[in-house]
């Protein structure tokens, strides 16, 4: 027989589903896949203005063609997000590093790194 804890014990773990873990927020790619995907819905959105613009009625207007339109749609808008992004999604992620301290430092890091690592290249306007 399986003991089932009384009101009064205490249970050994938490029940929520709420994890306290926020590294995943700190990744640098986590923020750009946010800010590709943050795009695509936006290009979707307006492809669907687009669509809702239309003059006049076409000869093959149905249920089902507005479906296969909208799904056609969304795939255009993460194709164009992924492939030829318009620069929202960048300026969205760009912006949400910059309150991130923790992606600062990254950052700075791996600039400094990298002017370290580049070799120094003579001025050209100096002669020697």
């Amino acid at each position: 027989m399986t003991d089932i804890p009384s009101p009064t014990q205490p249970l050994a773990q938490p029940t929520a589903g709420i994890s306290t873990d926020n590294s995943r927020l700190t990744s640098r790619a986590n923020l750009k896949k946010a800010g590709q995907q943050f795009e695509s819905v936006f290009i979707g959105m307006m492809l669907k203005s687009m669509r809702q613009a239309n003059l006049g009625d076409g000869l093959f207007d149905s249920k089902n063609s507005e479906t296969f339109r909208d799904m056609q749609d969304k795939q255009v808008a993460e194709s164009m997000a992924a492939h030829q992004p318009i620069g929202i999604g960048k300026a969205m992620t760009e912006f949400l590093a910059k309150s991130q301290k923790a992606l600062q430092d990254a950052a700075a890091a791996s600039a400094t790194s990298a002017a370290s690592a580049a070799p120094a290249t003579p001025d050209a306007g100096t002669t020697s």
